[in-house]
């Protein structure tokens, strides 16, 4: 699910921006000697670094809610990966004409399109990012 490929990618930015806000605040709290110098840091660096690492993780637990939400238990067969399975159906990958991406036929982008062709193993076509429709 693309969607929650884009909040793990967010999430590990985001704290990993959080980290690397904290170590420089703590290399900057590092040098002052005196308890009133030291809070510039604490405010520009740290505090934001903390809310950075926290939303990161809100992130990454919302990507991997979502994640085990769209499998439900027990769809896929043993011992395959759900990343690179098969498309959900026997049928050819199809293309919209002048488009330039491979759909799966159950693709929301192109599922009620009368005017979708089978894509015919053209190698200049993408594949959608919504369906999918082969593995990388």
């Amino acid at each position: 699910m693309p969607t929650a490929r884009f909040l793990l990618w967010g999430g590990l930015v985001a704290a990993a921006g959080g980290a690397l806000l904290c170590v420089l605040g703590w290399y900057g709290i590092s040098g002052e000697r005196f308890a009133e110098r030291q809070l510039p840091y604490l405010a520009s660096c740290t505090v934001p670094g903390a809310a950075l690492i926290v939303a990161g993780a809100v992130l990454i637990g919302t990507a991997a809610a979502r994640r085990t939400d769209a499998r439900p238990a027990g769809s896929e067969p043993p011992g395959t990966d759900p990343d690179t399975a098969a498309p959900s159906s026997g049928e050819p990958p199809l293309r919209v004409p002048g488009g330039t991406l491979a759909h799966r036929p159950d693709c929301p982008l192109v599922a009620d399109r009368a005017d979708a062709v089978p894509a015919a193993g053209d190698p200049a076509l993408a594949p959608c990012p919504v369906c999918e429709p082969w593995p990388p």
